[in-house]
């Protein structure tokens, strides 16, 4: 099994790595990590998907993010998300999982969906409405 260990691709906030910390706590896996992946669907043609798992697979890039939280990718995502920033923000309108991917060229009002230049975006614009948006 190959597993490549990445350090610099993509930030995972403290914010984040604690909250991945506390889910994981909760559900006594503590050793597991937090995968997140790319696919297809979404109002704006790629949406952002995490999971809970117990190990990376074969070819993920594992990412160690505070205090020994791991994110696992596969390398497909790894392309869509070079590059990214991982957060997570608790505020009066309800708290989640924020990625902030310098590749979408475009996303969705609520920020789970997004185009990029090669899925057919276009200029960089914020709007249009999905079932995440509310």
């Amino acid at each position: 099994m190959s597993v490549e260990l990445e350090t610099t691709t993509i930030t995972v906030t403290e914010s984040a790595a604690n909250k991945v910390r506390d889910i994981l706590a909760q559900r006594n896996m503590a050793t597991s990590g937090l995968r997140v992946f790319v696919s297809g669907g979404g109002c704006s043609g790629m949406q952002y998907g995490m999971a809970v798992e117990a190990q990376p697979r074969e070819f993920d890039a594992v990412i160690e993010a505070g205090d020994g939280v791991k994110v696992f990718i596969d390398p497909t995502s790894m392309m869509y998300l070079a590059g990214a920033n991982i957060d997570y923000v608790d505020n009066i309108m309800g708290g989640g999982f924020r990625i902030d991917n310098p590749n979408a060229v475009s996303t969705c009002g609520c920020g789970h969906s997004f185009k990029t230049t090669s899925s057919g975006g276009e200029a960089a614009s914020s709007g249009g409405g999905c079932g995440h948006c509310g």
